[in-house]
């Protein structure tokens, strides 16, 4: 009884045991079949070795044991290419190091076309980077930055295109000259900087030369304004004290001329004789005529003029003296 139920029981616990095995197989074949697949994501579906199809996002049912289904990330992405080394079309050597950034575009093309997208697109990249660089001479190189992320961009798209690839961006991060060439180029922008400085120098001292030009210029302008009002109002002081000077000189007239009208003779004598008072009180010698001397020489003046002219009328005109002849007979 005791092996008859042990043996029963081994029978149960083993096939306890195959079910629960089988139970786990089928859960494990049916979450390999079962694939959630993300937004960002695709699956590149092959049966029997073959491509088939691609499915994704969201859920899908692989078939299991004859498909076979490839994950493949659609998002942006990037890989840094460290510095290699390439030669200028100036056969000068230098190191650049740059950045690409990429994303698939075409699933089937990225798993069918190419063993390894990032590797491959990494090694064009850098074939391409020295195809660049040696048609550019270093002057370009270290100033044309941007146009050479351009030229690498267009020409690494056009060769990652068969692979289902889209490069995005490309970007030079550093480039390094070689030591000879850093100094040189360091004593180039010293020149530059010292002649700016002398170019910034030269302008300032031309612009205080303006400067100082035009305030000269501005303080003889006013100064000749100044002294020209200065002079107008001068003369205007002038002409207004010369009417002032002729209207009291005239008013002064007007009043002799008023007082004048009233003075008669004995006012007048009385005046000579004052005058004659202070003629004689100087020392210098004098010559006194009274007045009736030269009143007595024009009566006789005029007595010999007409004289004269009987004279003249009696004789006729020939040989008859003219009164100016017989004045200075008389005078003689």
């Amino acid at each position: 009884m005791n092996v008859d139920g042990l043996t029963q029981a081994l029978q149960s616990g083993g096939q306890a045991v195959i079910l629960v095995v089988l139970l786990l197989v089928i859960f494990g074949i049916l979450r390999g079949a079962i694939r959630a697949v993300k937004e960002y994501e695709r699956l590149v579906i092959f049966f029997i070795g073959r491509f088939r199809t691609v499915r994704g996002p969201g859920l899908t049912f692989v078939i299991p044991f004859v498909e076979q289904a490839l994950k493949v990330d659609m998002r942006e992405r990037f890989f840094d290419i460290e510095k290699q080394t390439a030669i200028t079309k100036d056969n000068a050597s230098i190191g650049i190091d740059f950045l690409v950034y990429f994303r698939i575009t075409d699933p089937e093309l990225s798993t069918t076309k190419v063993k390894d997208v990032v590797e491959a697109t990494t090694n064009i990249a850098i074939t391409t980077l020295r195809a660049v660089i040696g048609d550019i001479v270093l002057d370009d190189v270290l100033s044309r930055r941007e146009q050479i992320n351009d030229v690498l961009r267009v020409k690494l798209d056009e060769t990652t295109e068969r692979w289902g690839i889209k490069i995005t961006t490309v970007e030079i991060r550093e480039i390094d000259p070689p030591r000879a060439i850093q100094e040189s180029m360091n004593r180039q922008m010293s020149a530059e900087r010292d002649r700016r400085a002398e170019v910034i120098l030269a302008e300032g001292e031309r612009q205080a030369a303006i400067e100082r030009a035009e305030g000269s210029k501005q303080s003889a302008i006013l100064e000749a304004e100044g002294q020209q009002k200065s002079q107008i109002l001068r003369a205007e002081g002038e002409r207004q004290a010369q009417l002032l000077r002729a209207e009291g000189y005239a008013a002064a007239l007007h009043a002799i001329y008023e007082q004048a009208r009233d003075v008669d003779n004995k006012t007048m004598a009385l005046q000579y004789m004052e005058m004659l008072q202070n003629v004689g009180s100087s020392p210098s010698t004098k010559f006194v005529l009274p007045m009736e001397l030269t009143g007595m020489v024009q009566n006789m003046m005029a007595t010999m003029s007409g004289m004269a002219i009987a004279e003249g009328g009696a004789n006729g005109s020939d040989g008859a003296l003219t009164t100016e002849d017989k004045m200075e007979t008389v005078e003689g």
